[in-house]
């Protein structure tokens, strides 16, 4: 989700991060879409980071500790 729709914040709903998907999504919206693209780039990276993880250091990660952003 990231990957793909990352600029308005669905992974970080998804991951149960409201504040930070609110974030995105207002930047996105409120900028009339001229910085969906910086905030599609931050979301690539951020899926990358979370497809190189593995599913322990995920959870561990962003799960259990709660690392809102990259």
């Amino acid at each position: 989700m990231a990957i793909i729709v990352g600029g308005f914040g669905i992974h970080k709903f998804i991951l149960g991060y409201q504040r930070e998907g609110m974030t995105m999504l207002l930047v996105s919206v409120l900028s009339c879409f001229t910085l969906a693209g910086v905030m599609h780039v931050i979301a690539i990276v951020e899926g990358i980071i979370y497809l190189t993880k593995t599913d322990e250091d995920f959870v561990r990660t962003y799960v259990q500790g709660r690392k809102g952003w990259l």
